[in-house]
């Protein structure tokens, strides 16, 4: 008896063990929040600490004579004057249009505010950084300088656009 006592203390023992490695490989995994939406049937994304609301685009973007082509125009937010982004055009990508899905992203990055006009808002995950996969090097210089990864989301590929890199390609 004190050999089958023995072994099952050692197998005791052996459980314990495992339990307290699952519990370390359990922890948290760093993850970060992901604004998905869609632009011209693709999935791109924005990092969800620079995206501060989202809202339905007003009725009217009034026109700036002299802004260019990938500025929509500037729109009244609760007494302040936002700039609004056509980011498609921006990424020469086709152009979209305005439906009741349509929204706009107010981004903030490196002291740049600015709406930037999708076709829709899909979700907004917390994804793990280890989700996250270095973009194409298939992509042109100029859309691989404002992509910081991808992912997979609903089957489909998602393309994490960095706002701080586009609003300084704008300034420039």
């Amino acid at each position: 008896m004190d050999a089958d006592r023995t072994k099952s203390d050692r197998i005791l023992e052996q459980l314990k063990k495992r339990s307290v490695r699952e519990k370390v490989l359990d922890m948290e995994e760093e993850k970060v929040k992901l604004v998905i939406f869609s632009l011209a049937d693709d999935y791109y994304a924005f990092n969800g600490s620079e995206v501060k609301e989202i809202i339905l685009p007003p009725g009217d973007i009034s026109y700036v004579p002299g802004a260019p082509d990938f500025v929509l125009g500037v729109i009244n937010l609760r007494g302040d004057i936002e700039s609004v982004i056509a980011i498609n055009t921006f990424l020469s990508l086709p152009e979209s249009k305005k439906t009741s899905r349509s929204r706009i992203a107010i981004a903030v990055k490196g002291g740049v505010r600015s709406g930037i006009m999708v076709d829709s808002i899909e979700d907004v995950l917390d994804v793990p950084v280890s989700g996250i996969k270095p973009p194409l090097s298939t992509l042109d210089a100029f859309k691989k300088e404002c992509v910081t990864g991808e992912l997979t989301f609903k089957g489909k590929n998602v393309t994490i656009l960095d706002t701080g890199k586009i609003f300084g390609k704008l300034a420039a």
